[in-house]
This record gives C-alpha cells, sequence and structure tokens, in this order.
C-alpha cells in the first residue's frame, strides 16, 4: 500500500525566484550618453581615436528605450559601456570570437527573451496595461479630506 501524500504546503518549493516581475514601459528612465569612444589601433599599430558606429548608437537609444531598462541599476552601466564597444567592434570587423563574448556578456542584461525567462522577466502586454488602466479608473477614489467637524484631535480636549 503506496504512502498517504505529503500535505500540499509541505510539498511547496522553497526556492522561488526573487527576480520574478512584470517588466512596464519605462517613461521616466533617462539615456546615459555612450562615453568618447576608446582609441582603435590602426593594422600599422598607429591610434586613432574613434567615432561610435551608426549601429552602436541605435543598439544603444533601443536599450534604454526597452522595458527593461528601470531594472539596470547604475552600476550596471558600466558593463553596459564595455558591451557597447564589443558590439561597436563587431560592427567594425565581425568576428565569431567577437560574437561569443557579445552573448556571453548580454545574458546579464536580460537582452534575448532566453534571458528575461531566466530572470523571470515578463514584458507587460497593451492589453495587460490597458486593464489595469480601466481597473484604477472604475475603483472608488479614496476621500482624502475627512467630513467637516470630525476632527478627531477634538476627542482629546472635550
Amino acid at each position: 500500500m503506496p504512502a498517504a501524500k505529503k500535505h500540499p504546503t509541505t510539498r511547496a518549493r522553497r526556492n522561488t525566484a526573487s527576480t520574478a516581475s512584470t517588466l512596464r514601459p519605462a517613461d521616466t528612465v533617462q539615456i546615459p550618453a555612450l562615453p568618447p569612444r576608446p582609441v582603435v589601433f590602426t593594422e600599422d599599430g598607429a591610434m586613432k581615436a574613434g567615432d561610435w558606429h551608426e549601429a552602436t548608437l541605435d543598439w544603444w537609444a533601443d536599450l534604454w528605450a526597452s522595458p527593461m531598462a528601470a531594472e539596470y541599476h547604475s552600476s550596471d552601466r558600466h558593463a553596459l559601456f564595455l558591451l557597447a564597444v564589443l558590439i561597436d567592434d563587431f560592427w567594425r570587423e565581425p568576428s565569431t570570437k567577437l560574437a561569443s563574448e557579445i552573448r556571453l556578456q548580454r545574458v546579464a542584461f536580460g537582452l534575448t527573451p532566453y534571458d528575461r525567462r531566466r530572470l523571470e522577466w515578463t514584458i507587460e502586454t497593451a492589453d495587460e496595461a490597458k486593464e489595469r488602466g480601466q481597473a484604477r479608473r472604475a475603483a472608488p477614489r479614496a476621500n482624502r479630506q475627512p467630513p467637516a467637524g470630525t476632527d478627531p484631535r477634538l476627542a482629546l480636549v472635550q
């Protein structure tokens, strides 16, 4: 005869993720300026100051316009700057070595659907946002002012 099943509360997982969240469009996130492009060495060994590749600038703007931008901490910017340099180098001279390093670095920032799934981040859809707004508008408004003559402090002096 099989043993009795454990109580559902005993069987529940205890190692649930604390990072699970629904990402909403970030309206107040400021796009940090990219630092000056690091010095580039030409084939003959000469140093050359460079500008950022146009595709890198587009990627940077898209990154900070995404819903994930609200989750980035100020300390994440430095790693994102390094990732921007890798992406810029890739656009200038594509290589499998750079592509693999970019894949490794972008994992931490939830830049692909798989990474967002691993971090348990979901992006709020337009329907969810619409429903949330309708529910907020339909909810009764809280009356912030008490009715006249009902000052609770008066009970202390009477």
